[in-house]
């Protein structure tokens, strides 16, 4: 922990010799981008050829029609209004986002969990939208009561679920999306870029000039930046409980809601950034960190080695050991 913030510059420990022996000073930069998920997407790509921009858009809109909440004839969608209890077939790509989900859901004390919808429409996060007032204590426990991983089965590409629990990806989807655009990158023959969704990032190679794709992370209101990372074949993700709230009674609640009791988090953490081989994993890590709050998440992600850096309200800083390790 530290009181004062200071701006800390992190470095991946290697870096490809591959990537300037190929680099050409003259290749142009390539800007694409748009609306999607809510948010924007953009990609930064050297040399890109023809027919990339389309292949991109192609990428998003499969997982949208994958795993979106917000369109009722998503695959995802299909499966939340499944008859209970029946296995259902699963696209492979949210096969196996669901079963990273899970996994992250387990080894996170459930801090994590992809079965919360119930719990996301209670509190104006989800599809049916804001409502006026807070919940009331039963609302909170009936939706407590259809939700939960423990609540799913997934077997393979197949999965069942139980006491009307539904899935909610926005946790880890738009990470697996940011890697969708970085494989469709690569399976064009491009090597270097910087691909980000909504201000999740993955980034390979190194630009012409021979300079890493540097990425400053988001800083929470009233707060200094204090995160610049080199992106050489690493993503970054970063949970803002300070995007998304709602303000009633004169309180402010943010909308990540821990899974285990049903409330939106009140734990002071405001952000949490973790750096990762792929972008879905750091998504879905660092929602459980903020979830977790301090303590309980530097012991989390040091058990599992996570790079990661998380800050409260009050100017306090917590940074990981992985990621103490990477700083220049």
């Amino acid at each position: 922990m530290a009181p004062d913030t200071a701006m800390h510059v992190a470095i991946p420990a290697i870096v490809a010799p591959e990537a300037f022996a190929r680099r050409d000073a003259a290749a142009p930069i390539a800007r694409i981008g748009g609306d999607t998920m809510g948010t924007s997407w953009s990609a930064l790509v050297v040399a890109p050829p023809p027919g990339l921009e389309t292949a991109l858009w192609q990428a998003i809109d499969s997982v949208i029609m994958s795993m979106s909440q917000w369109r009722p004839d998503s695959a995802l969608s299909r499966f939340n209004r499944s008859p209970i209890g029946e296995w259902h077939d699963l696209p492979a790509d949210l096969a196996k986002v669901l079963a990273a989900a899970l996994a992250v859901s387990s080894t996170s004390d459930g801090a994590f969990d992809p079965a919360c919808g119930a719990l996301a429409d209670l509190w104006g996060f989800g599809p049916p939208g804001a409502r006026g007032d807070l919940p009331r204590l039963r609302e909170v426990a009936g939706a407590l009561a259809r939700s939960g991983a423990h609540q799913l089965e997934l077997f393979g590409h197949r999965a069942r679920r139980h006491a009307g629990v539904t899935l909610d990806l926005s946790g880890i989807a738009k990470g697996y999306a940011v890697d969708r655009l970085a494989a469709t990158c690569r399976a064009a023959g491009v090597h270097d870029f910087l691909v980000e969704i909504g201000g999740e990032f993955v980034g390979a190679g190194i630009r012409p000039d021979g300079e890493p794709w540097w990425v400053e992370v988001e800083a929470p209101p009233g707060l200094p930046a204090s995160l610049r990372i080199a992106l050489h074949d690493l993503a970054v993700a970063t949970s803002g409980d300070y995007r998304r709230f709602i303000a009633r009674n004169g309180r402010r609640l943010g909308h990540s809601i821990d899974p285990r009791t049903g409330w939106p988090i009140e734990n002071g953490i405001v952000s949490a950034t973790v750096i990762a081989a792929d972008c879905m994993t750091a998504d879905a890590w660092a929602t459980a960190l903020t979830v977790l709050g301090p303590d309980a998440a530097m012991a989390a992600a040091q058990r599992h080695t996570l790079a990661a850096q998380l800050r409260a309200g009050d100017g306090r800083e917590w940074i990981t050991p992985a990621l103490a390790a990477m700083l220049a």
